[in-house]
């Protein structure tokens, strides 16, 4: 069973939100959204300086098998985005909680963090799919 960070938060679309102390948040998707996808290749990343509301479309992850769109877990303004996913968009593939991050937020509203499901809530979530 994959690993997931008890300091992160969880969406049902299966985003994960890592809260920062300065009001931001990186954003990715989670060990079982990118083994459900299989081999990632190719990103579709937002600018910098994109605003999205929770729920909002902000890019698409292109796997072998499918394209799908990721969505914001949390209201934001996009603050920074992994600009290595353009050469190497396997590395959600490879390291889905760390390297594989996709876009960092400043959080427009930080009490939306927990509307998310923790880490034991999001395993339970999965284990039922």
């Amino acid at each position: 069973m994959a690993y997931y960070p008890k300091e992160f938060r969880y969406s049902k679309d299966h985003e994960w939100v890592q809260p920062t102390t300065d009001g931001k948040a990186r954003v990715g998707i989670t060990e079982y959204a990118q083994k459900q996808l299989g081999d990632i290749v190719f990103v579709e990343l937002p600018k910098v300086g994109n605003k999205f509301d929770v729920g909002k479309a902000f890019g698409t992850v292109e796997s072998v098998k499918s394209v799908s769109e990721l969505y914001a877990p949390v209201s934001g303004t996009v603050s920074a985005i992994n600009e290595d996913l353009s050469d190497e968009p396997e590395l959600i593939n490879t390291d889905a909680h760390t390297d594989g991050w996709i876009i960092e937020l400043k959080l427009t509203t930080a009490s939306e963090l927990e509307a998310l499901l923790s880490a034991a809530e999001y395993e339970a979530y999965i284990a039922e799919e």
